[in-house]
């Protein structure tokens, strides 16, 4: 993959935006073009995930891990020296960049579309988990607490752990393969309390669910720390085992009766995708950038965005050029997607929206 991406001929683009979660920053630009480089992650197979990916792999890729990786990890150093200017998704990616490249980096939040979400006069019994059901994600920390407290979960997802999860639930714990959107947001909305039990990079579901105004019982590591407001919109809890989630979700029964839904939809709102721009472009000084008027244009990128992204999965690897008519000036936004992932509305929206904060050319007002 390293090769492969510095084989991509990018000259000519005044801006290259790179979504790094792999190998994406390592692209070779103009000497005068402007690399930006969001940052979901460094790539958490060669740092600190190193140890737990090579535990779960098989014997021949535990064999060839440590010399491989160790040489992916010289690469990724070295290739950190070709971006300007990075941005992180938490506070939790913007320690890992330092830890990894000794780089500096401002923490810009993904942008979460909170007004698609809405409160429900009714809250049911049970508990609600989403997500993939992966090993880093701890599904297995709910399923196991909750048949041991014999309270109401439901589990939404599908993964590896499916099956084993299955057979080890008992009768309270329901678990459903997916949801549609709608479905979604209704157990988002009637849930008694949701349950983030993994270490993320940011994690957009809790966001969305206090948007639904409803509270979060949160492992008290990772972007969980940006979001979720500790005795306000939810209830931490400090290690990853079935006791301290089982005392968490005991202190928060206790808590529950002075919950203010209204609080935690306010804290949501703060990641909604005007307050992610604005952030960035209030730190932007030296392009004397306040927060972006959207303008005719901008409602039009955004609309491109939807129209070429709102479906369907994308290629292992892109790079898409955005009409210098549009932007007010040539770039580039390289935005890979690997292993069959997509690129959410949301995500390209961002891009575009920051290329309007850096571009010369850009529309914006003083504070």
């Amino acid at each position: 993959m390293p090769l492969a991406l510095e084989q991509m001929d990018l000259r000519g683009y005044d801006l290259v935006i790179s979504s790094e979660s792999g190998p994406a920053k390592g692209v070779i630009t103009d000497p005068d073009a402007t690399h930006l480089c969001y940052v979901h992650s460094p790539m958490r197979y060669l740092w600190d995930h190193y140890h737990q990916y090579r535990d779960t792999a098989g014997a021949l890729n535990r064999a060839v891990m440590p010399y491989l990786f160790h040489k992916l990890r010289t690469w990724d150093v070295a290739s950190a020296s070709r971006v300007d200017r990075y941005i992180a998704n938490s506070h939790f990616i913007q320690r890992r960049i330092a830890r990894a490249w000794r780089v500096p980096s401002t923490v810009v939040h993904p942008p979460v579309d909170v007004s698609l979400f809405d409160r429900s006069e009714t809250v049911e019994d049970s508990y609600l988990w989403v997500g993939q059901l992966v090993p880093y994600k701890r599904p297995d920390l709910a399923v196991e607490a909750f048949n041991r407290l014999g309270l109401p979960l439901t589990v939404v997802g599908d993964g590896p752990m499916a099956a084993g999860l299955r057979r080890a639930a008992r009768p309270n714990v329901t678990i459903v393969p997916r949801l549609d959107f709608t479905s979604l947001r209704r157990v988002y909305a009637r849930c008694r309390g949701f349950l983030f039990t993994a270490e993320e990079d940011f994690g957009i579901a809790p966001v969305e669910v206090m948007a639904s105004g409803r509270p979060v019982i949160a492992y008290r590591k990772g972007g969980a720390l940006d979001t979720v407001i500790d005795g306000q919109t939810g209830i931490f809890f400090d290690d990853q085992t079935v006791a301290s989630l089982m005392d968490a979700v005991s202190r928060f029964e206790d808590w529950l009766s002075g919950f203010e839904p209204e609080l935690a939809m306010l804290q949501a709102s703060r990641f909604a995708p005007r307050c992610s721009t604005r952030a960035y472009c209030d730190r932007c000084s030296d392009r004397k950038a306040g927060f972006m008027e959207l303008t005719a244009v901008g409602a039009l990128q955004l609309l491109l965005a939807l129209a070429l992204f709102g479906f369907g999965s994308l290629t292992p690897l892109f790079a898409l050029v955005v009409a210098s008519t549009l932007l007010g000036g040539s770039a580039a936004v390289f935005l890979p997607a690997l292993g069959g992932s997509s690129v959410s509305p949301a995500h390209f929206a961002l891009g575009l929206l920051l290329l309007r904060c850096v571009l010369p050319g850009a529309s914006h007002r003083a504070p």
